[in-house]
């Protein structure tokens, strides 16, 4: 009987995150809540949550809660890129990433046009304005690396960003810590200076300054998500 409690409470929320109810980055409700919502025990839910978090749709913090992440896309066998559910996963999508942004980044910087350096400009201005929203953050992050794609001139670069969606944006803890401020915030405020490197050697028009400054974002997002799992 547990199983199928577990299985039904999993759904609703599963169909929640999905469908976008429960946006990336928002805390889940509480277990109390769940257990007056659903009548179900403590053992339930916390089952349910744990098969989420499998699933990699949900992050727990220990004294915190749970958070909705981007929701994976379908497998390879239906024609859509690689589900990326599990750490190694993400780890593998960054070295991807490493090896497709940094070539993209150095045509950018030969490439964009005037328009394009200012969907640049306010695409790291959203990201670096978002730093109370872990859900506006993972947006406007995707948002900026789509756009230094499209700076690229290279519509094969464009395509590949939009196919792996916004699931290619690792949501580390670091993220979800609003209880930890000054932690949170170093690692946000990092990264916005990471993206400012690079928007300012796509500015500059500087190619091999684009490419290593992407790759060293990417880099440092490989590491930040390493560590995240010690």
């Amino acid at each position: 009987m547990s199983r199928n409690l577990t299985a039904d409470l999993a759904a609703d929320l599963r169909t929640r995150i999905v469908d976008g109810v429960i946006q990336p980055g928002e805390k889940l409700p509480s277990e109390n809540t769940l257990i007056g919502e659903f009548g179900v025990s403590r053992t339930v839910v916390r089952s349910a949550l744990t098969r989420l978090q499998a699933e990699g749709l949900v992050e727990t913090e220990r004294g915190r809660g749970s958070f909705a992440l981007t929701p994976p896309t379908a497998g390879p066998a239906s024609g859509q890129p690689r589900a990326v559910v599990t750490a190694e996963d993400r780890l593998h999508l960054l070295e991807f990433r490493i090896g497709v942004e940094t070539e993209a980044a150095a045509l950018a910087a030969g490439n964009r046009t005037e328009r394009q350096l200012t969907a640049l400009r306010q695409a790291l201005a959203d990201f670096t304005d978002s730093v109370e929203h872990p859900a506006h953050a993972m947006k406007a992050d995707f948002e900026f690396h789509k756009a230094v794609a499209a700076a690229s001139g290279n519509p094969f670069y464009t395509d590949c960003l939009a196919s792996l969606g916004q699931t290619m944006i690792a949501m580390p803890r670091t993220r979800l810590m609003t209880g930890v401020e000054h932690y949170a915030r170093d690692h946000f405020e990092q990264v916005v200076h990471e993206h400012g490197s690079i928007f300012a050697a796509i500015a500059d028009s500087d190619g091999a300054a684009a490419s290593a400054a992407m790759r060293n974002h990417l880099a440092n997002s490989r590491r930040r998500l390493r560590a995240g799992r010690d």
